[in-house]
This record gives structure tokens, C-alpha cells and sequence, in this order.
């Protein structure tokens, strides 16, 4: 705990070799969350180069104290750079982000590994059909294993409504997944 209150002194500092260790503990983590949203991997990095941009432009904005509100802030810098660059490739001006799916998931589909086990592509396929919020919560707390509190700080959503989300997230998954073809 010390050690990370320590990391966000020198943060706030603006201590360059905070911001390499910052980057060098979560990069990995939020490039994955932001690729799960993004699906491509251009874009992904580009989201992830911004995140720790603004992330380093707006440290003294930050007024968290622990590990967790840290994650959780970059998360949300994360999330909303994401679903930015999602906004960005959506067809009309009065398209909602979640028509976004269909070109999300014929990217994946050209960039799945042919060798890749069927029932994680069934599975991917299946999130990428969810709802962006659901998506969102899923992926946040599935793969990423946070909390509902810090998914909540994450999002500014309530965590009964991110439970909610998850809850029917992952029961289209298992729906899903038993009912997506493999081409």
C-alpha cells in the first residue's frame, strides 16, 4: 500500500519514471480491456498511447489515494477514450453506439487465428453481440477482475445497475454460445 502511495506521490509529481512504471504495471491490462472494446489492434494502441497521455496531462486532477481508485481512473479514461473511437466508426449521424457490433465482429472474424478452440471463438462472438454497456461489464469484470465498486468508479454507473448488466451479460453469453455457427 505504501509502495503505491509512494507512485502516486511521485505521479502527482509529475516524475517521469512514475509515469514509466505506471505504464509499465497497467499498460498490459488496459491494452487488453481497450482491445476487447475496440476489437482492432491500431486501434487499441492508439486508445491506450491517449489514455496514458491524458492520464499524465490531468495527474493533478486525480484525487484518489489507493491502488484501486487509481484503476479505477484510468479505467475510466480508458472506457471513455474507447467508446470515443467506437463513436468515431459508427455509420450516421442518429446511428446508436451499439450498431457499431456488426463491423466489430467482422473485424474479428478476419482477424481470428484459424487454429484458435472453437468455443472461445463462440465466446468472443457472444460478447461482441452484447450491448455495449453489458459488454463493457462484462469484459470489466470477467477478464479484467475488478470490482463492482471499482467498475462503478470505472463507469459512474451504480453498482446494482452494473450487477444487473453482468447478470444479463452473461446470460446471452450462454445463450450464445451454444447457438453462434463457426464459419
Amino acid at each position: 500500500m505504501e509502495r503505491q502511495t509512494d507512485l502516486i506521490a511521485q505521479l502527482k509529481s509529475n516524475a517521469v519514471e512514475a509515469f514509466d512504471l505506471l505504464i509499465e504495471q497497467y499498460g498490459n491490462r488496459l491494452y487488453w480491456h481497450i482491445r476487447r472494446m475496440v476489437v482492432q489492434h491500431e486501434d487499441a494502441e492508439d486508445v491506450m498511447q491517449e489514455t496514458f497521455t491524458r492520464a499524465y496531462l490531468s495527474i493533478g486532477s486525480f484525487r484518489g489515494e489507493t491502488e484501486g481508485s487509481l484503476v479505477a481512473w484510468l479505467y475510466r479514461i480508458a472506457t471513455t477514450l474507447s467508446i470515443k473511437a467506437l463513436r468515431k466508426r459508427k455509420k450516421g449521424i442518429f446511428s446508436s453506439l451499439d450498431s457499431v457490433r456488426g463491423s466489430l465482429l467482422a473485424t474479428f472474424e478476419q482477424e481470428v487465428d484459424p487454429s484458435a478452440d472453437e468455443i472461445l471463438i463462440r465466446l468472443q462472438k457472444a460478447i461482441l453481440a452484447l450491448p455495449t454497456k453489458q459488454r463493457l461489464v462484462f469484459n470489466m469484470r470477467y477478464y479484467d477482475e475488478l470490482s463492482f465498486e471499482q467498475i462503478a468508479q470505472a463507469t459512474g454507473h451504480s453498482v446494482s445497475t452494473l450487477k444487473t448488466n453482468y447478470h444479463y451479460a452473461v446470460q446471452k453469453i450462454k445463450e450464445q454460445v451454444r447457438t453462434i455457427e463457426i464459419e
